[in-house]
């Protein structure tokens, strides 16, 4: 689960707490939860512009080839950074406010390569264009997701995640400012599960290749043509 950084598991006393009011691991549920529906939605979205679009490069053309492998590219490195930043959130993001590695670069890095993937996603249609909606489409929901996340990091870590918000991005990667560990606590489950569910970015290429076949036959019809 992607977040800006990542929550304590300190339970907090119920008697505390005030009614009517979510407890930190419930309300993060619930945007995690809300998310994901409006992924759902927007996908769908998507897949219906995709069905009836087309790219204006030609299936055979050097340049369809040539957006197609910048996607894959895309798509490989979304894979590679997200168990890249599963290896440091592992073994204590239950535990601590974890502002090494790519952490250090910008607050949300898992968020970060989803929208790589899906700008690759997008390009296997052979469109630039449609790349770029998949990855926008992806920053809007994750930008609301994460001001709702940053707002219960905020309660649960205090001075210490406001610092770390007012000196690292949120989504924009600021290398000067990296900072590494010489150990790291990993979970290898964390990071198989992880690097597992960014591998359905690679089912793209088939399902977009079938829609493009349906239109050469004849079965779907291209509304619009997009660079």
């Amino acid at each position: 689960m992607s977040r800006s950084a990542e929550l304590g598991s300190a339970r907090k006393d119920p008697s505390n707490q005030t009614p009517g009011i979510l407890p930190e691991g419930a309300a993060l549920r619930t945007i995690q939860r809300r998310r994901k529906r409006i992924l759902r939605i927007g996908v769908v979205v998507l897949l219906v512009l995709v069905a009836g679009s087309q790219a204006m490069a030609e299936r055979q053309s050097e340049l369809h080839d040539m957006i197609e492998a910048t996607g894959l590219f895309a798509i490989g490195l979304c894979i590679f950074g997200r168990g890249w930043c599963s290896l440091y959130i592992g073994g204590r993001k239950k535990t601590e406010l974890v502002t090494t590695g790519p952490y250090s670069s910008c607050r949300n890095p898992l968020y970060v390569f989803n929208m790589i993937g899906a700008f690759g996603v997008g390009a296997q249609t052979g469109s630039i264009v449609l790349g770029c909606l998949f990855a926008g489409l992806c920053w809007m929901v994750f930008r609301n997701v994460v001001a709702h996340e940053e707002a219960l990091l905020s309660e649960r870590f205090g001075k210490a995640f406001r610092y770390y918000q007012n000196t690292v991005p949120r989504f924009r990667p600021t290398w000067f400012r990296w900072r590494d560990e010489e150990n790291l606590l990993c979970k290898p489950a964390l990071f198989l599960t992880t690097t597992r569910d960014a591998m359905w970015f690679l089912a793209a290429g088939p399902i977009f290749e079938a829609i493009k076949l349906m239109q050469e036959k004849g079965w779907l019809t291209p509304l619009i043509h997009l660079p």
